[in-house]
């Protein structure tokens, strides 16, 4: 693959599995409140969540987040989100090495930990010279042709050293609105899923879903994309055990939508997920540090027990009835030791959250 820059020396079989995510948390009940953990499709997932998004694109950087994603999963964290196009590959990369480091130093299992990427935008280094067809590319920047989309995760199995992805998520899939008609959208969609079920069935990919900005808390200009639709074309592609199981979206202190803002057939997507069983992650829980510093000494009242406003930001996220996950981009150990405070505190109950 091109602008290789890490070496993968094994390639991790099998994927998260019930009994290997209930042994994590077992493993970090005497350092976390119980509810720090959450069932979700089977698994048992950590209410907070590794992200890799910013960051220069140089070997420091390589290192630093090499060492968070280690700490993180020392510390209790069991999810791991990643992109294909987070700093053009090396972001993948890096999670690959700390995951082999972290499972040969005897730290851990592959079974345990639930790791996520996405693709959907043209990637320096890694456009495929004959899986893309110019019609297929939106904006000159986003496509969901099924070869291309099938040549990005094997690009993302190697860089991570993953047989399996545990989830993949269509990256920002809402990109596309406002180039094609609604129609050729949901048509693209519908391809994309049937190939996603048949990367479930040889084993590249266990889940799969749709990773979104705006897609699923704005509608203007563009329409909102609807979940419930979306939902039922992968009904129609794989029946009752289709597999797109997870979406993300930003869900934090200053971007309330997802709870507060019905966008497609008068509900919050948050109440269409909990409706049709998919299961919720929040990105840019902090807003990239934007709500680390500076809160409302109201918002200090109400989380008691927390330190930081990193923590209570963290807090209000993973709070959010519906949020399974809160992700937390943390390339530096320091940030992550910070931001493990909120695991022995029980997360607001909903009187509180209100």
């Amino acid at each position: 693959l091109p602008d290789q820059t890490g070496t993968i020396e094994e390639m991790f079989s099998g994927l998260a599995t019930s009994a290997g995510s209930a042994r994590f948390a077992a493993r970090h009940a005497a350092n976390s409140d119980a509810r720090f953990y959450r069932p979700a499709q089977g698994l048992t997932l950590s209410s907070l969540g590794i992200g890799s998004y910013l960051g220069a694109m140089d070997d420091a950087t390589d290192a630093s987040y090499g060492a968070a994603v280690r700490r993180a999963l020392d510390g209790g964290v069991n999810v791991i989100d990643t992109s294909l196009n987070y700093r053009h590959q090396r972001s993948e990369r890096s999670i690959g090495q700390a995951i082999e480091a972290w499972i040969h130093g005897g730290s851990g299992a592959r079974d345990e930990i639930v790791v996520c990427t996405k693709a959907g935008f043209l990637v320096p280094g890694a456009i495929p010279a004959n899986a893309i067809r110019r019609e297929d590319v939106a904006g000159g920047m986003h496509c969901l042709a099924p070869a291309f989309l099938a040549d990005q995760i094997e690009r993302s199995r190697q860089n991570l050293g993953l047989e399996t992805i545990d989830v993949f998520y269509l990256h920002n899939p809402e990109t596309q609105i406002g180039h094609v008609s609604e129609e050729t959208f949901y048509g693209r969609i519908r391809a994309a899923f049937e190939l996603l079920e048949h990367l479930v069935e040889t084993g590249e990919i266990r889940f799969y879903g749709a990773a979104t900005w705006d897609g699923f808390r704005k509608g203007d200009p563009a329409p909102p994309l609807s979940l419930a639709r979306m939902e039922a074309i992968a009904r129609e592609v794989a029946g009752d055990g289709h597999h797109f199981r997870f979406v993300q979206l930003p869900v934090n202190l200053a971007m309330t939508e997802a709870l507060a803002k019905p966008l497609v057939e008068g509900r919050t997507v948050l109440e269409t997920a909990a409706d049709l069983g998919v299961t919720v992650v929040s990105s840019a829980s902090i807003l990239q540090a934007r709500l680390s510093r500076d809160l409302p000494d109201e918002i200090a009242a109400a989380m008691p027990g927390l330190q930081t406003d990193a923590q209570r930001a963290i807090q209000f996220t993973r709070s959010t009835p519906g949020v399974t996950t809160a992700l937390v981009g943390m390339s530096k150990v320091p940030h992550v030791e910070e931001n493990l405070g909120v695991a022995a505190v029980p997360p607001l109950s909903p009187d509180e959250f209100v």
